[in-house]
C-alpha cells in the first residue's frame, strides 16, 4: 500500500469515527438529555480513548455542537416543509410543526438552548445563524399578510412570534412543571396564533 492510499484509508477511518461520535453522543443525548452526557460514555461506547474524541471535535463542546446543528439543520427542514400557500395557514402549520418535532425530539431540542459553552465562551455564529433561520420562517407568511408594515417592525413580529410559540411549547412539554398533553398544546397554540393574529388586525 503506497502512501497515497494508506492516507486516504486514514481518512475514511477518522470519518467513520467521527460520524460513529456524533450518533452516539446524538442517541445519549435523546435518551437521557444533555446533563447526563459525559465525554467517557461516548469513548467507551464507540470503543476508543477521550483523547479521540476531543482530538476530531477540540473539545466536548465541539461534539456538542455538531450534534446541535444537526438538530437545528433537522428543525428546519421540517419547517421548510411547510406548504406556503396561504399564509395564515401556514403560520398554523410552522407551529404544529415545530410542536411536533419537540414532540419527537423532546431532549436533542432542549439541549440546543441549554447548552453553555466551557469558560463561558460564545457560541460560534454559524449556530446562531441557523437558530435565528429557523426562528425566521414566520417572517415570509407576515410579510404577506402586513405588505403595509415596516419592515423591520414585521421582522421583529416574526422573531417574537416564534420565541412565544417556542416558549408554549417548551414549558407544555416540561414533564416536572406544566407538562400539556400535546392534542391540548395543538389547540392552545391554534389559538395563540388566532389571537395574535386578531391582535394585528388579521382574521383566518
Amino acid at each position: 500500500m503506497n502512501n497515497v492510499q494508506e492516507e486516504s484509508r486514514r481518512d475514511r477511518k477518522r470519518l467513520q469515527r467521527r460520524v460513529v461520535l456524533i450518533e452516539i453522543a446524538r442517541r445519549l443525548i435523546a435518551a437521557n438529555g444533555l446533563r447526563s452526557l459525559k465525554v467517557r460514555d461516548v469513548a467507551e461506547a464507540a470503543e476508543c480513548s477521550i483523547g479521540s474524541v476531543y482530538n476530531e471535535f477540540g473539545d466536548f463542546d465541539g461534539l456538542i455542537l455538531t450534534v446541535n446543528r444537526d438538530t437545528v439543520q433537522a428543525l428546519t427542514d421540517r419547517l421548510n416543509a411547510v406548504p406556503a400557500d396561504d399564509p395564515i395557514r401556514q403560520l398554523h402549520d410552522l407551529a404544529d410543526a415545530y410542536l411536533g418535532f419537540a414532540t419527537e425530539h423532546a431532549n436533542l431540542l432542549r439541549a440546543l438552548f441549554e447548552h453553555r459553552m466551557e469558560d463561558d465562551r460564545p457560541f460560534p455564529d454559524d449556530i446562531l445563524s441557523m437558530v435565528m433561520d429557523a426562528f425566521a420562517l414566520m417572517h415570509a407568511p407576515l410579510v404577506r399578510l402586513l405588505p403595509d408594515r415596516d419592515a423591520s417592525d414585521v421582522a421583529l413580529l416574526s422573531r417574537m412570534m416564534f420565541s412565544a410559540v417556542h416558549g408554549i411549547i417548551s414549558l407544555g412539554l416540561e414533564e416536572r412543571m406544566v407538562a400539556v398533553p400535546p392534542e391540548q398544546l395543538r389547540e392552545r397554540l391554534a389559538l395563540f396564533i388566532d389571537t395574535h393574529l386578531a391582535g394585528l388586525g388579521l382574521h383566518g
